[in-house]
Parts: C-alpha cells; sequence; structure tokens
C-alpha cells in the first residue's frame, strides 16, 4: 500500500479526535469518512506485517464482516477490569503471561531477564503498527507504558456488544488471546481508550486493513456484534483499501 499522508488525511483524523470530547458519535464518523475519501490522494503510511503470524482463510473478509450482528450498544453498567480476569493471565500454559508472550512475539531483538526462562522480556525494538515508528523498549518504571498491549477489540467495546453473556472464562480467554492483542505505542494505545472502528483508528493508514481484518475475526470468534456506524465504518476501509482481502482463521 506504501502512500504519502496528504494534509487533507491528517486534517480529517485531527478533527475526528478533537470533535469526539466535544460533539457525538456521528460528527466523528463524518470525520472518519473524510479521511477515507481522502485515500485516492497519495499519503506517508507504512504498510504493516502485524497479522503475518495468523492464518488467511479463503472467505472473503467483506464476507466474515457479514457475519456480524448489527445492533445498539449495550449499557455499560456492571463493567469492571476483572470481569475479564484479573490482568495477564498465562491460558496457554507456557509458564509466561499474555504481555510477555506479546512482547516476544511482537518486538525484535528481544533479551530477558535472567532465570526466566526466556519468559520476562527485559528490552526489545518495537516497529509500531499503529505510527510506524521504530519504538525501544525497555522494562523499568519510567519505561514499561512506552510499549503496551492493546486489546484491539477493547474489553469495555466488547462488554457492550455482546460479552457480558460469555462465561468468566470465555472472557479471560477473550481479554488474553493473541488474536485479539498486539504490542504498540503506548500513548497511542491510551488515545485509543475502548472506541471502535467508527470513532477511531491508528494513525498508520498502512495498518488499517489488518486492523479491521483482525476486529472483525475477534468478534466474530466471541460472537460479539458491532454498532451499523462501526460495521460500516469496517466496510468502508475493507472497500475502499484492500477489496479482495481474505478473513483471519479463528480457530
Amino acid at each position: 500500500m506504501n502512500e504519502r499522508r496528504t494534509p487533507r488525511l491528517l486534517t480529517a483524523l485531527a478533527c475526528a479526535a478533537v470533535v469526539l470530547s466535544t460533539t457525538g458519535c456521528s460528527v466523528v464518523e463524518e470525520a472518519l469518512h473524510s479521511a477515507l475519501e481522502a485515500l485516492d490522494e497519495p499519503a506517508v503510511a507504512t504498510d504493516s506485517d502485524a497479522n503475518d503470524g495468523f492464518a488467511e482463510t479463503d472467505t472473503a473478509l467483506l464476507d466474515q464482516l457479514a457475519t456480524i450482528e448489527v445492533k445498539g450498544r449495550a449499557p455499560k453498567t456492571g463493567y469492571e477490569r476483572d470481569e475479564f480476569g484479573s490482568g495477564w493471565l498465562d491460558p496457554d500454559r507456557n509458564g509466561c503471561d499474555a504481555r510477555n508472550d506479546m512482547l516476544r512475539r511482537d518486538l525484535t531483538e528481544v533479551t530477558f531477564k535472567d532465570g526466566t526462562q526466556d519468559c520476562v522480556v527485559l528490552t526489545g525494538t518495537l516497529d509500531d503498527a499503529f505510527t510506524g515508528t521504530v519504538i525501544e523498549f525497555q522494562r523499568g518504571p519510567g519505561s514499561s507504558s512506552e510499549v503496551q498491549i492493546d486489546h484491539l477489540v477493547a474489553l469495555s467495546d466488547a462488554w457492550q456488544k455482546g460479552a457480558q453473556q460469555l462465561s468468566d472464562q470465555e472472557r479471560e480467554l477473550f481479554a488474553n488471546d493473541p488474536l485479539n492483542l498486539l504490542a504498540v505505542d503506548g500513548g497511542t494505545n491510551a488515545a485509543k481508550g475502548d472506541s471502535d472502528a467508527a470513532t477511531w483508528l491508528p494513525p498508520n493508514g498502512g495498518f488499517w486493513c489488518d486492523y479491521v481484518a483482525r476486529q472483525t475475526a475477534v468478534k466474530a470468534k466471541y460472537d460479539l456484534w458491532m454498532t451499523a456506524a462501526e460495521h460500516r465504518a469496517v466496510a468502508e476501509v475493507v472497500t475502499s483499501r484492500c477489496p479482495d482481502a481474505k478473513a483471519l482463521a479463528i480457530s
């Protein structure tokens, strides 16, 4: 995809961030729609290979998207982080928690803490899919947060779109599922919050297709729904940028 980001695209994305704090989601959606319309111009973006570790199916991504139920957001009532388990767990029982597993998977030139059997990541280099920049990670009180593990489908978003009906064990698996996790720039992850694709897309346009493909696969895997605005935003990304994209395997 290797496009050059134009002022028009940057402006549209900036507007989306600003209006989110002052107006309704419909205005944010319009700003994101403007950003998508700007894609016919050359833009600066870095293609992502963040989905390389996940198998593609013969099913079109748009066909997988069509299987996602569309309905309104449920109340956030009752949501707590602990509803998805207490912190990072070790669901695959390899002796490492999910955070360290994702750091080891997504970083290069990784070093480990002695005596942890290559589990606790001390340093590494992140080619950040969200921003298209390179981040040097160093474990420590003042630096660990520079690289965070994002839930591509945010826990709060999932709670409001079907996860309330999942069992405790299913929610724990969801929160620690590698399909839904990605090491990313900490500040950008904080800016995303619990937004869905209707109100937030990564600054790096080269990651948009992979981003919505992962979100769609996660929602299909856990039988979560999308709002109409979210479904429309995902469809716009796919049809405008990667209409022949294949769905990711969810088994």
